[in-house]
């Protein structure tokens, strides 16, 4: 069996090349809970002082996740930033999750000179050039090192939460659409940490106020 190629440093080399001093990759973790906000993350990596081990963090296991976030807060330049679930039902889930990376790239203690962005779609207002890069937790240091952040930090929220909320599994599912979710929405209804314009949160409100009138 062939293992897929692992995430390596060639974008930010590229761009260091090109006399770029701030690389920074950043990644986003929470479009899809039904709870919670949208987490993104901010990541300049330092050569020589890389961990090893980096990867997509949907590839790796929880615990290897907590490793990798305790070295990365050591070795590495790191701002974490949220969007929240008023402004995903205000914006749309995209506009927010872009709110949040451009608040994670903001707030590094060096302005980045160039950023490297998960996905297909460049934020709008950025203050620095960037690079849109399809899959880029899985082929990119730098990007796999924000999604591993933006994921640890968003899942340790979520357990604050369920805490906060019992009954909604948060601690496990952190806030996506499981049985166990979509059922105790049915029966305890919706927290103020439920995304309203997400379609099962929506229809559960209308049916109450169907019920209501």
């Amino acid at each position: 069996m062939i293992r897929p190629p692992l995430p390596d440093f060639s974008h930010e080399s590229a761009a260091l090349g090109r006399g770029c001093r701030v690389v920074v990759g950043v990644d986003e973790v929470g479009r899809g809970p039904l709870a919670g906000p949208v987490t993104a993350a901010a990541v300049r990596l330092r050569p020589g002082r890389i961990p090893p081990g980096l990867n997509d963090s949907k590839k790796l296991t929880a615990r290897q996740r907590e490793a990798l976030y305790d070295l990365l807060m050591a070795e590495a330049q790191v701002c974490v930033a949220h969007a929240s679930v008023e402004e995903i039902d205000t914006l749309n889930i995209l506009r927010a999750s872009h709110l949040a990376m451009q608040r994670a790239l903001a707030g590094l203690p060096e302005a980045a000179d160039f950023a490297l962005i998960d996905g297909n779609l460049i934020p709008r207002g950025l203050t620095c050039p960037a690079q849109a890069i399809i899959g880029g937790d899985a082929r990119c240091l730098s990007i796999a090192a924000a999604s591993i952040v933006a994921k640890v930090t968003r899942d340790r929220l979520m357990v604050d939460l369920a805490q906060q909320h019992p009954g909604y599994g948060w601690e496990h599912n952190a806030g996506y659409p499981t049985k166990q979710h979509l059922a105790a929405l049915l029966n305890l209804g919706v927290t103020p940490w439920h995304r309203r314009s997400f379609r099962p949160v929506h229809n559960i409100l209308y049916q109450d106020k169907s019920i209501t009138h």
